[in-house]
């Protein structure tokens, strides 16, 4: 039996037992959207895949610069943890079905894993919107792409410069350039490679315009596979870059030189019998499709906190940027926040292009279907569609993305549906560590040196 194929723990033990190691690698995807995770002695990881393991729940009790969260305002009784607490180990199951092998580690597989019980895990909170979706005989399935920009720099020189000047791993605009990845396609091989054996196919790897942008397109999977890819893409994507004496960064907005760096999600629904319901008949976009966009216009600046998780991400989300600015939608319109995607039954989608690469992909694609999902149960219509550009046009606040991280967190703190749909615990932890995000980034003003702060770069550049 295959890795890819195992399914129970018993699978696991038998794999494992044929399988010449002595150790696994465990990770967890924490709020940011970063794995963490150890080594584990593989009788341990058998032992764990039945009955589960304690993991210090710190991971979530602390921000990606591994601070601890200080919320104002907030008792010991309604924290998920802290010093109150001793950071005691949570109950954590692994995912039999994820297992992977590694493709720099010789005999080491990588398995993820979640929290057995708390509402703040990522990937608890899509698989709650995932089971909402079910109940109404509802499944959706999703692909990501991500920009991402390459330096040939390593960890200690970006600092050592202090993130200028740094060497483009191409120079110049050149977007869908042949002669780029023509020239270094035993690099662009290895990516394509990592993804096959990784089980996180590329549909598409391009040249984006910028000096060293790249963008990667995966492959269509149901839902929590999608997630799952996306998380682990990003993650091994830096560590192959890193291996080549490259830096691959995922912020939302590097510099203010160039455009963003996008992480766009495509979702299609189908009942339980596979079909899809986004398909068109007679040409006409069904309901539930135009239901499922009035739930992103209508929820997404509540939900915005989701996809746009960090002071940066602001910062991408700007006029004439390839980002947008507002929630609208049109029939293949980049410049809209939801482009409506023609196609056949299997290929007529929605792509929100709100998020971008430093998103949470399983919050972020949570708050997708989330916002799409109440619009076909509230059975919400959209706007007329944007023909033409969108950035010029005039339209209410509900329909506007939030100024900055702080609106956006506080939108979502006080936002009832996001409470119903993702639950209470999850939106007031996650809103809480958004706005201490915030706060964090006004402590150090002697950093504000441009519009894309020095703490900005040192916070999110490496690890975001």
């Amino acid at each position: 039996m295959k890795i890819r194929e195992l399914k129970t723990p018993e699978e696991i033990k038998n794999y494992l037992d044929s399988f010449e190691t002595n150790y696994v690698k465990v990770a967890i995807t924490d709020i940011d959207g970063v794995l963490r995770g150890k080594y584990m002695h593989v009788d341990k990881f058998i032992k764990s895949s039945e009955s589960g393991f304690g993991f210090c729940d710190v991971i979530f009790g602390w921000d990606s610069n591994d601070e601890l969260y200080n919320f104002k305002n907030v008792g010991e009784e309604d924290l998920f943890t802290g010093w109150h607490s001793g950071f005691p180990d949570v109950k954590t199951a692994i995912i039999p079905e994820s297992g992977r092998q590694n493709p720099f580690e010789k005999n080491i597989p990588i398995f993820l894993a979640e929290l057995s019980d708390a509402q703040v895990c990522p990937r608890g909170v899509l698989k709650k919107v995932l089971s909402r979706l079910e109940e109404e005989g509802l499944r959706s399935m999703s692909a990501f792409e991500y920009e991402f920009f390459l330096f040939n720099e390593n960890s200690h020189s970006i600092h050592e410069k202090g993130f200028k000047n740094l060497n483009n791993f191409t120079p110049g605009m050149f977007g869908y350039s042949i002669l780029r990845n023509s020239v270094q396609s035993d690099f662009y091989n290895e990516i394509l490679n990592m993804c096959i054996d990784m089980d996180m196919r590329l549909e598409g790897l391009h040249t984006e315009t910028g000096p060293g942008v790249l963008e990667a397109a995966l492959m269509v999977d149901k839902s929590m596979n999608s997630a799952d890819k996306a998380t682990l893409f990003k993650t091994f994507t830096k560590v192959l870059c890193q291996k080549n004496d490259l830096m691959a960064n995922f912020m939302a907005k590097w510099s203010e030189d160039y455009p963003g760096q996008s992480g766009h999600i495509h979702v299609s629904l189908q009942d339980l019998n596979g079909d899809s319901i986004f398909s068109s008949i007679d040409g006409e976009l069904p309901e539930s499709y135009k239901f499922f966009l009035g739930g992103l216009q209508k929820y997404m600046r509540e939900f915005s906190v989701m996809i746009a998780p960090t002071v940066n991400s602001y910062k991408r989300l700007c006029p004439g940027a390839w980002a947008p600015i507002n929630m609208t939608w049109g029939i293949e319109n980049r410049t809209t926040a939801f482009r409506a995607i023609r196609g056949d039954s299997s290929s007529q989608r929605i792509e929100n292009r709100l998020p971008g690469a430093d998103s949470n992909p399983y919050l972020a694609l949570a708050a997708t279907l989330g916002a799409g999902f109440l619009g076909i149960k509230e059975q919400l219509l959209p706007t007329p569609e944007t023909i033409g550009g969108a950035y010029d046009l005039k339209v209410e606040q509900k329909y506007q993305v939030p100024n900055d991280l702080k609106q956006a967190a506080y939108l979502f703190k006080n936002s009832e549906s996001a409470k119903n749909l993702f639950g209470e615990e999850f939106v007031e932890h996650f809103s809480n560590t958004r706005i201490w995000e915030y706060d964090e980034y006004l402590k150090n003003k002697n950093l504000f040196d441009s519009s894309i702060t020095s703490w900005e770069l040192q916070r999110y550049f490496e690890i975001i």
